[in-house]
């Protein structure tokens, strides 16, 4: 009999693989993704002091009104904008990407796009 592939276990073991990498600092944070099945969210981390400078996400109230009735790529190219522009209004310029183990592809790479639309460099 085959075991079952747990999807979300492996995708931790990426992420925890490339958090061995990568770490955000004060001049240039982190730029965290997770997606679940229905939403995705979005944080800019400092790892430095361990606080998070903005976050935004397809639950936002500020958002809820845009997302109504579209698809869930094009929910993510806004959260990818409204994250970017928050991360702006803190004047954080330039940022790490971490895709969370997730394949750069999909609503992960239209987050990325969105970010970079709104003034991010990564």
């Amino acid at each position: 009999m085959l075991k079952k592939v747990d999807k979300n276990k492996k995708r931790q073991s990426r992420h925890f693989r490339i958090r061995n990498k990568i770490t955000g600092t004060s001049e240039r944070p982190r730029l965290n993704i997770y997606k679940s099945s229905k939403h995705i969210y979005a944080q800019v981390i400092d790892d430095a002091t361990g606080t998070t400078l903005a976050s935004c996400s397809t639950l936002d109230e500020d958002l809820r009104g845009q997302i109504a009735g579209l698809t869930k790529t094009d929910a993510a190219k806004l959260v990818g904008k409204a994250v970017g522009e928050r991360a702006k209004n803190k004047g954080i310029n330039s940022v790490v990407f971490d895709r969370g183990g997730y394949l750069y592809h999909g609503r992960i790479k239209l987050l990325a796009d969105g970010a970079r639309e709104s003034g991010l460099e990564f």
